[in-house]
């Protein structure tokens, strides 16, 4: 309770009185101060979408939900209002467009995201099966597919012998994944679906995969990717980025599971929620970033 009459009277009244303060101290605005005390990356551009939302500006507030094209455009009137002199701090304007990029592009990559997860397998459509049979393709590619539906999909880890069924809970984002994985890390791609079907700790590949997927794109839901993204990307992120993500994830999972040594696939969701736990910490880290360290195609 404490804390939460301090959070609101800090935030109301303290803050604003602080900021002022500081800024007749050091000459310069809280934007100019996060970004001359902190290097490019998470940490500061966290730091500066935290501060824009919290002005009690509205053209402030809303830089963060502007579009690409009009960054720069709203660096000069945030450089305007805050009467911030290009000859006096010659590095802010650069500074702040690049996390106004990273801001706003984060928000569109989950828009895009979110569009393709809501975007269900349609077999009338001929993108749709051209990808699923190229999985086939990139993961087996010695081996031909007899037909459509077929017992032969289970080999690459899909429930039944019509893989669309598998994507209702991602949807063709789940399928985008995969692809992901098997078109730009096709060596390593191919040994994890190997190491997939152990005799005693396998699991199936695919819908270990399409999980993957939630988890995924919770952590872009939440905006715990963020730490990552900000560090990786100096701009907006965009969907590749979501994707190689991905890949970190599909390589990083088998790498813990069979260190963990499950007894049986029954004990699949008590390690995937410790892998998550894993993971969700590492993104604490303002300096995180988790890239997979593989041959990329």
């Amino acid at each position: 309770m404490f804390s939460l009459i301090w959070h609101y009277l800090y935030s109301s009244f303290l803050r604003s009185w602080v900021k002022w303060m500081l800024r007749k101290i050091t000459g310069r605005c809280e934007l100019q101060r996060i970004c001359a005390n902190t290097i490019q990356g998470a940490e500061r551009t966290m730091k500066i979408e935290h501060s824009l939302e919290s002005s009690r500006s509205e053209i402030l507030k809303g830089s963060v939900t502007i579009s690409e094209e009009n960054v720069e455009n709203r660096a000069d009137e945030i450089m305007k209002i805050k009467k911030i002199s290009t000859q006096k701090d010659p590095k802010f304007k650069l500074s702040l467009q690049i996390c106004l990029l990273q801001v706003t592009g984060f928000k569109k990559l989950f828009v895009d995201v979110e569009n393709l997860r809501k975007q269900p397998f349609d077999s009338s459509k001929k993108q749709h099966e051209d990808m699923l049979i190229k999985l086939w393709e990139l993961l087996m590619p010695h081996i031909p597919l007899e037909s459509r539906i077929t017992k032969q999909w289970g080999d690459i880890g899909f429930q039944g012998e019509d893989p669309k069924t598998d994507f209702r809970g991602m949807g063709m984002l789940g399928l985008h994944n995969l692809m992901f994985f098997g078109e730009h890390y096709p060596e390593t791609a191919r040994q994890t679906l190997s190491q997939s079907n152990h005799p005693k700790m396998g699991y199936s590949y695919a819908i270990v995969g399409i999980n993957l997927t939630e988890m995924a794109y919770s952590m872009l839901k939440t905006g715990i990717l963020k730490t990552h993204l900000y560090n990786v990307v100096s701009g907006a992120p965009r969907m590749h980025h979501f994707h190689e993500f991905y890949c970190y994830l599909m390589y990083e999972f088998n790498q813990f599971w069979f260190k963990e040594k499950p007894a049986s696939i029954m004990e699949f969701n008590y390690y995937r929620e410790q892998f998550h736990k894993r993971v969700k910490e590492l993104l604490l880290d303002p300096n995180s970033v988790l890239i997979l360290k593989a041959e990329r195609q």
